[in-house]
């Protein structure tokens, strides 16, 4: 007489790059946002109703990317860790290392990993003296009914030194993700006995899930499709750092990305089955769980309360005013044309920096600029990344070089009755408006009606006739991400380092508006952006 078939059913649940949203509100002026902790929190707790076997994890850049979580970090961190008290509260089994955990240094990260009750995994970020990983644990093994063991596998994306603060990954070496899996798959398999591969990895795709082309560079910051073409037993592959909203299946392993600020759950759902004396999956099903038609869960936003309350005070402190108009009503036309809030940015980086070529850039569309007064919430509000400056040495060439990128940002135009669009390739995976940099200190004109890689038509220093000598030397001030190269500029990477600013320029844009309590909302339109029809 056969035996019946024995079945077991297991959800994976995934928050990812949720960036320190608890409440569901944009803090530039705290209108309601369907996003954050609070919304996440009701579908989790009804998913795992649903799941009595489930598996929850957060797959990296938990910590940072709020006021409330820069509150946190510069201001007042005397209590626990709000991310790390929420993610205890909803039981997590475990979070991944992702790259902008390292923003706030490592003291701030390593506390947040001791107060977890979880582990933070993280196969590839090695101690560079001893080799092994260096948050403690690459992995987590998860029993379920019928003896099923499941292993969860964590990987970060290793392109961090491009970007990081050297300070904050001091003693870590950066493995490759798709080696470092392989070997640790292969473990889980032969030592562990896993019925079940589960990866999470602080990366994205470099390839288009059906078609395997490139959709990207090929730097290794992403390497999600490779993940699944190399290592063939991983079962589920969680994804994340491009804040794309996917699912799918890649060479039989089932993937998935759940977006930004928590707009999304990414929901994986298995179907185990035993033959003879093993477990294997029979069926895999992802999706992305919206949160917008949920209430907020009560008791998340009651255990992050007072953080928000001392948050939204310490926001609205008046810290100067501006003579003129600094606010941002379209952003294309700042990227069309100088304007004074990009040229505010760019004159505070080089009075800091002493230094007379600056660059910078409008990091998203919803940057409001500054009104008459400005705020603790105006500054937070835009300039949103827990940036520092470095000066380094460029020639010529490598401005041009640099100005070639930055134009590429724009689709070919030749006027007429449409709009300028920007190129896809700064749309997919992901709005990258953050890589599209403006100058101060050079006077240059871009013509988008020309081929990409042929559109500066004007370059010279600031005060000077001539072109620019593409084997001159400069000084140059700009974020530490774009001096390693972030975001596609090759041009600055392993340039010479003539001086470091290791304040954020948050910090750096309050204290000198602080100090002149009075700017003059100004420009000197030493660029331009043209179209020949």
């Amino acid at each position: 007489m056969n035996q019946p078939t024995e079945t077991l059913e297991i959800a994976i649940l995934q928050t990812s790059d949720v960036h320190g949203h608890v409440f569901p509100i944009h803090y530039s002026d705290n209108r309601e946002m369907p996003h954050g902790f609070a919304k996440l929190a009701a579908v989790i707790r009804r998913e795992r109703k649903r799941h009595p076997h489930s598996i929850l994890v957060d797959n990296g850049d938990l910590i940072q990317g709020t006021p409330l979580t820069y509150h946190y970090a510069r201001v007042d961190s005397s209590a626990m860790n709000p991310m790390i008290r929420i993610l205890n509260e909803l039981r997590y089994d475990a979070a991944v290392i992702g790259n902008h955990e390292f923003n706030y240094g490592l003291d701030l990260l390593n506390r947040a990993v001791h107060e977890s009750e979880f582990p933070w995994l993280t196969a590839n970020i090695v101690n560079r003296e001893t080799g092994e990983p260096f948050f403690g644990k690459p992995y987590r093994i998860l029993e379920f009914p019928g003896g099923v063991r499941a292993a969860l596998l964590g990987l970060t994306t290793p392109y961090i030194p491009n970007w990081e603060n050297p300070h904050h990954i001091e003693g870590m070496e950066f493995l490759d993700a798709v080696e470092a899996a392989d070997a640790w798959v292969k473990r889980l398999k032969e030592e562990e006995r896993a019925d079940l591969v589960i990866v999470s990895y602080h990366g994205g795709f470099e390839r288009d899930l059906k078609t395997g082309e490139p959709t990207e560079t090929l730097t290794g910051e992403n390497q999600g499709y490779e993940l699944c073409m190399r290592v063939p037993e991983i079962d589920v592959l969680l994804t994340g750092h491009q804040h794309r909203m996917l699912t799918g299946e890649v060479n039989g392993v089932a993937v998935i990305q759940p977006g930004t600020q928590g707009v999304r759950l990414g929901k994986v759902t298995l179907v185990l089955q035993r033959d003879e004396d093993r477990w294997t999956v029979r069926e895999k099903r992802a999706e992305l769980l919206p949160v917008d038609e949920v209430e907020s869960d009560a008791a998340i936003m009651l255990l992050a309360e007072r953080y928000e309350r001392s948050t939204q005070l310490w926001l609205d402190q008046p810290i100067g005013r501006v003579e003129g108009d600094m606010k941002v009503a379209n952003p294309m036309e700042v990227r069309l044309r100088d304007h004074p809030f990009t040229e505010f940015i760019n004159r505070v980086q080089m009075d800091v920096a002493g230094v007379a070529i600056s660059n910078t850039a409008l990091f998203d569309n919803f940057a409001p600029g500054f009104g008459p007064v400005i705020t603790m919430r105006d500054v937070v509000s835009n300039y949103i990344y827990p940036n520092t400056l470095k000066v380094i040495r460029v020639t010529g060439q490598d401005i041009r070089d640099a100005l070639e990128r930055s134009a590429a940002y724009f689709a070919d135009y030749r006027g007429g009755d449409g709009p300028i669009e920007v190129s896809p390739a700064f749309m997919e995976p992901k709005p990258q408006h953050y890589n599209y940099d403006m100058w101060e200190g050079i006077g240059y004109t871009l013509d988008i009606s020309r081929p990409a890689g042929s559109r500066v038509v004007r370059l010279q220093v600031a005060g000077e006739e001539e072109a620019l000598d593409p084997a001159r030397e400069f000084d140059v001030v700009m974020n530490h991400y774009r001096a390693g190269g972030g975001g596609d500029y090759p041009m600055f990477k392993g340039k010479p380092v003539v001086r470091e600013i290791n304040v954020d320029v948050a910090e750096l844009l309050a204290n000198y508006i602080l100090e002149k309590k009075v700017i003059a909302a100004e420009v000197n339109r030493n660029w331009e952006v043209v179209w020949q029809k």
